[in-house]
């Protein structure tokens, strides 16, 4: 096992945090953490066993060749395809510094945004998207004009579309104006442009949509068009979630 050790300056670097110079720098002005305490240069870690944080953030490394699990928050405009016949602008484009060659897990239509997963692993992939999984995908949406007690009760209900009911869902009215509301919708399955369809249904129409986490997953502070790994404990989160329910 202590083969495997290697300098925390090197582990850093290799994560992508900064160069090992500027790693040092950050673990001697007390930045980094290791398993809970404050790390000193000279310290060595395993790259699998110990926990590593910088500014109380864990950092994972990355390997190259082995299964990818990215979080993308996908802006507005963007097709969810990783190439376009068309010549569209599609998530490819936002992620062309990765090595691995990953796909995305379900959609997001081209007028919304938010949480897009991607990864190599069909397993993963088959468990976050299979309906009988029913995991759930949360977004928040904005309607015009302001959506009823009646309306919202008619589309958690479920709506008939194509000659399909959709699953019940959870729709909960987060704040009112007077011309529109803001909307959580939580949704366990994933029909083609399901949430606008079903506005559409009950007469309102959605001005804004985005999808903010998926099962316990929350997209967080992650700025629009930059993606990051998941975590192995996200990863769990979602398989576990999946397997809960199937």
């Amino acid at each position: 096992m202590r083969s495997k050790l290697v300098r925390l300056q090197k582990f850093m670097a290799d994560c992508g945090v900064a160069s090992r110079r500027k790693s040092e720098t950050l673990i001697e002005n007390g930045a980094v953490k290791i398993n809970g305490r404050r790390a000193e240069l000279g310290d060595k870690v395993h790259p699998d066993l110990d926990k590593v944080y910088v500014h109380n953030k864990r950092i994972v490394l990355k390997k190259k060749g082995g299964k990818r699990y990215i979080m993308l928050n996908k802006p507005r405009g963007y097709v969810t395809t990783m190439s376009d016949e068309r010549g569209r602008k599609c998530v490819a484009d936002l992620i062309k510094d990765i090595p691995e060659r990953v796909y995305p897990v379900g959609r997001l239509d081209k007028d919304s945004e938010g949480m897009l997963l991607l990864t190599n692993d069909g397993e993963f992939a088959n468990t976050v998207t299979h309906p009988k999984k029913q995991i759930n995908k949360v977004y928040h949406v904005t309607v015009i004009p302001d959506l009823t007690a009646e309306q919202a009760k008619k589309i958690s209900s479920g709506i008939e579309i194509d000659g399909r009911k959709t699953a019940p869902c959870e729709v909960r009215v987060m704040k009112r104006e007077e011309d529109r509301a803001s909307v959580e919708f939580v949704l366990h399955e994933g029909r083609n442009r399901e949430i606008r369809r079903m506005c559409e249904a009950v007469g309102v129409d959605v001005t804004r949509l985005r999808r903010i986490a998926v099962g316990s997953v929350k997209m967080g502070k992650l700025k629009r068009g930059m993606w990051r790994d998941l975590t192995a404990d996200e990863v769990k989160k979602l398989l576990n979630s999946g397997s809960n329910k199937g």
